[in-house]
Order: C-alpha cells, then structure tokens, then sequence
C-alpha cells in the first residue's frame, strides 16, 4: 500500500535550524534561499511528488511548524 504526503509549513515561525530535513527520509525538503520576516532562510518542498507522509519532519521539528498530510493512493 502506497502513501502520498504533503507539508504545510508555517514560513514565519520557521528558524531555519535544518534538523527537519535531515529527517526526511525521500529528501523532498530543504532550506529555502528567501527569507521570512525574522531573517531566517525557511524550510520549503522541493518534491512534493517523493512526499510519503512520513512526519518525520513535523517529529523532529524542536519549534512544531510543520503539519503533515497523509492519504493512501
């Protein structure tokens, strides 16, 4: 059974620490190269395709600003 993720990111709360995309197993999240108001580079999707809804990201967050969606295809 096959799984399709996606990821809301709350940009402005974002520090931009990283830890979140050394969790993502497909590698479908990295740091973006804008910035949000507090100056800091957010995390983005660069493949929402290789997204499996896995929520490591969201677990391994310290500041929780991401939330994950998850549906089987």
């Amino acid at each position: 059974m096959a799984f399709k993720g996606t990821i809301v990111i709350d940009m402005e709360k974002c520090k931009g620490c990283d830890v979140c995309v050394t969790g993502c197993p497909n590698s479908c999240i990295a740091l973006s190269k804008k910035v949000n108001k507090k100056g800091y580079n957010y995390l983005e999707m660069l493949n929402e395709d290789s997204c499996i809804g896995c929520a490591n990201c969201a677990v391994i967050c310290p500041d929780g600003v991401l939330e994950v969606y998850r549906v089987k295809v």
